[in-house]
């Protein structure tokens, strides 16, 4: 080989050692063969020597050196890939560098350098190919040295806000970029020098030198650089930006957060505080949630304000920006972004605010209007709240400790944010709403309180299983009945919510119907029953139908207490019988016929009657307070029931309440309702009674006898209507009665005149003409009474009047 072909050899790089060389002449005809060619194709020089060089290529190779030679005369050279073929014909991948190798003679000869590609990393490249592919690489390379020291770095490296390369030798990572993690990077270095091991796609935060204001992400990768004893020589490591990808990951992390944290409850100013919450630190240092008032009271969103401040959050503790405080008016100027927004629905931004501009808010507490300097807010964002096309309010973002301005990814990312926690908003609104419409129907159902009257001292409790509505089908009552007596009524229709509380509703409604007409309890419960069957028909309601406000299946408790001789009687329709707690504290359960649930059918309700001394407490409660969930809570509900109603307590009402708390938890898989009634008796001079004879002539003597009670119990001025009715009710039932006559009066919160007599017809109230003679008797008791009726009993019947004794008579 001449110096020639040495000099262009060293000139490309390529180790003869490991290369197999061979000489072409122009016609590509093979002038010289080596030992070398000989190992890695296994022809000998006999065979090789005179062959052209297209023989010793695979076909598809031989039809590219017409290329290949054109090449070489145009460039001089030519390197690349080809796959020749072994004696036996095997293919052979080789690397191939051809150069001119002119002859003393002027003729051109080529020089073919061979490698095998088997035992090659790839294809050999010269120092200026290796300096073109980092100097030109888009990623920053960098090298230092055992001290950690910069000993070399490209051009890309300066985009990341380094100095120029030169400038870069011989100092350390922090003295480059000061702005990151210096001492976390180097230890980085550190471990990749002691180990060998490569550390790829380190990633850290912070801010180089050509963007001190804004945060940046790289990632990093580390290799050791061993010399040829494989002694440490430095470390190379590559810096990628990825500063967009960690933003878009800061984005979806936030968006998952607000995903998880926004809209955890009903509530609408929690909703709103949990999105002031979600968004500092991660996007802003300081916001603010303004919500329309019609919205925080659940009503429809008006385009009339005020706003009211919901939520507002800040990074530095007590958010000292704040000028306006949670639940107070947030007054914007006219025409202040804030305003803009909330009439426009659009968002607005602004990237650098004018720091001597006044705070947008007006009445401000103290009346001072500060700047944004003084708070030292000086980049915002206003967002509206916009859920199903309607604008709740403006969410604004403020920049404070950060130091660069939002631009249109932070706003992009801002409305994802609000526009999620408005539909958390408006569905709180909406459930707000219905909640507020639901517990206006649960207090038109139930009793606002429980009516005075002196027959018991009563108290009551009640807890739904539907915590969201508050609303629930059980139910209780009290009503007022003739002659001082009163009615317990304790019910429960299947299910919970509102349509169970509107099926509570008619039922209860019917109840009292029907404790107006008087009747013993079995009766109402039958004629209840009727009713529900009936509307079960009507509505179509059966077996294999589902209706949530149906009554059917209802159960009912019905007690009726007279306080003139302490009797009691009730009966019930598919619901548990009350307990009762004697004067001594002893707890008893009534052994009460079961009749079949409401609307069902089955056998006809049973009553029983029992006397209860005064003192005694009745406790009227629905299933809910007897069973856990369980099958056979029923036994043991009792048992625990019978504990909590021993414990005495300081005062009826405390001692529903502990009893409820006892027995229910504060989310009860039923409704639970209880009603104590605490019994009463009326003394001997609160009532008087005498017998009347047949005799249209005594009617005189009881209207007399009447007038001296009345004197007694110092009611003189009831006297005259007292009389009057006494003597009208005397007098029909003489005419139309047979057997004995009883007159009896009761003093309590109103006075009560009863006539019993046998007779099994009731009276009518008749309207006569100016002409007729009679049948003005009751007409003129209900002038004079403040209520009056019949009832029936089975001797006969009772018909009674009642004077408001709270009044005073005209």
């Amino acid at each position: 080989m001449g110096a020639q072909e040495e000099h262009d050899t060293a000139r490309h790089r390529f180790d003869v050692a490991d290369a197999a060389p061979l000489l072409l002449d122009a016609h590509g005809t093979v002038t010289g063969w080596t030992r070398d060619a000989e190992r890695l194709l296994d022809y000998p020089a006999s065979e090789a020597v005179g062959r052209s060089v297209a023989d010793l290529l695979t076909p598809e190779d031989a039809r590219r050196l017409p290329e290949i030679t054109a090449r070489c005369r145009t460039d001089g050279s030519w390197a690349g890939l080809l796959t020749a073929l072994h004696r036996h014909g095997r293919p052979v991948r080789v690397m191939v560098r051809i150069t001119v190798a002119d002859d003393t003679d002027g003729s051109a000869r080529w020089l073919v350098l061979l490698s095998e590609m088997a035992q090659a990393p790839g294809w050999d490249m010269s120092r200026p190919v290796l300096e073109q592919m980092v100097s030109r690489s888009p990623i920053g390379i960098a090298i230092v040295d055992t001290d950690l020291r910069c000993v070399w770095s490209n051009p890309a490296l300066e985009q990341f806000g380094s100095a120029p390369a030169p400038q870069r030798l011989g100092l350390r990572f922090a003295e480059i970029q000061p702005g990151l993690d210096a001492e976390a990077i180097e230890a980085q270095m550190r471990r990749v020098l002691e180990t060998g091991e490569p550390i790829v796609e380190y990633e850290h935060v912070g801010r180089v030198r050509s963007a001190p204001h804004r945060e940046t992400a790289h990632t990093m990768s580390f290799t050791r650089i061993d010399d040829d004893r494989g002694h440490p020589m430095g470390v190379y490591y590559t810096v990628v930006d990825i500063t967009e990808r960690h933003r878009a990951r800061q984005r979806l992390a936030l968006l998952d957060r607000a995903g998880e944290q926004i809209g955890r409850s009903l509530d609408i100013r929690r909703t709103a505080q949990e999105l002031a919450d979600v968004a500092v630190p991660a996007l802003a240092d300081y916001v603010t949630v303004d919500l329309l008032e019609s919205v925080l009271r659940g009503a429809e969103p008006t385009a009339q304000v005020p706003l009211l401040r919901a939520g507002q959050q800040s990074v530095n503790e007590g958010v000292p920006e704040a000028v306006v405080e949670v639940g107070e008016v947030a007054a914007y100027r006219p025409g202040s972004p804030p305003l803009r927004c909330l009439a426009s629905g659009t968002p607005w931004r602004e990237g650098r605010l004018d720091p001597l501009a006044a705070e947008w808010a007006t009445d401000i507490p103290g009346g001072r209007q500060a700047t944004f300097l003084e708070l030292g807010l000086h980049s915002v964002m206003v967002v509206p709240l916009r859920a199903r096309g309607v604008t709740l309010g403006v969410t604004t973002f403020f920049r404070r400790h950060r130091q660069e301005p939002f631009d249109e990814d932070d706003l992009n990312l801002a409305e994802d944010l609000v526009s999620r926690a408005a539909v958390c908003v408006d569905n709180a609104r909406r459930y707000t709403r219905e909640r507020e419409a639901a517990l206006v129907l649960q207090r038109s159902l139930l009793p606002h309180r429980l009516p005075e009257q002196n027959a018991v001292e009563v108290t009551a409790c009640y807890r739904p299983a539907d915590e969201l509505t508050g609303l629930g089908g059980d139910w209780y009552d009290l009503i007022p009945l003739s002659g001082a007596r009163v009615a317990l009524v304790v019910g429960e229709v299947p299910g919970h919510g509102i349509g169970a509380a509107a099926a509570m509703g008619r039922l209860r409604t019917a109840v009292r119907t029907l404790a107006a007409l008087e009747l013993p309890p079995e009766e109402v419960l039958g004629h209840l029953d009727d009713l529900v069957a009936r509307a079960a028909r009507e509505e179509g309601v059966g077996p294999g139908t589902e209706d949530t406000d149906s009554a059917q299946g209802s159960g009912c408790l019905y007690v009726v207490y007279d306080p003139v001789d302490g009797q009691c009687a009730m009966a019930a329709a598919g619901h548990p019988a009350p307990a009762v707690i004697l004067p001594d504290g002893t707890v008893a359960f009534v052994d009460l016929p079961q009749g079949p649930a409401l609307g069902v059918g089955g056998l006809p309700f049973e009553s029983v009657e029992l006397a209860l001394a005064a003192g005694s407490t009745l406790a009227l409660h629905t299933d809910g307070l007897l069973a856990r969930g369980e099958e056979g809570a029923v036994d043991s509900g009792r048992d625990r029931l019978r504990q909590a109603l021993e414990r005495p307590a300081p005062s009826l009402d405390l001692r529903c309440r502990a009893v409820v708390d006892a027995l229910s938890p504060d989310r009860p898989h039923d409704d639970v309702a209880l009603l104590m009634a605490r019994t009463r008796l009326l003394g001997p001079e609160q009532v008087a009674d005498w017998d009347v004879p047949m005799d249209p002539a005594r009617v005189a003597e009881a209207r007399k006898t009447a007038s001296r009670q009345l004197t007694e119990w110092g009611l003189e001025e009831f006297a005259f209507t007292t009389e009057l009715v006494v003597s009208e009710l005397v007098t029909n039932a003489i005419r139309h009665a047979v057997g004995p006559i009883r007159l009896r009066l009761i003093r309590e919160r109103s006075l009560v005149c009863e006539v019993f007599d046998s007779g099994a017809t009731a009276p009518h109230l008749r309207h006569p003409r100016t002409t007729d003679e009679g049948g003005r008797g009751l007409l003129l008791v209900s002038q004079f009474a403040q209520r009056w009726g019949t009832r029936f009993v089975p001797e006969g019947k009772v018909i009674w009047a009642e004077q408001s004794l709270q009044e005073p008579t005209d």
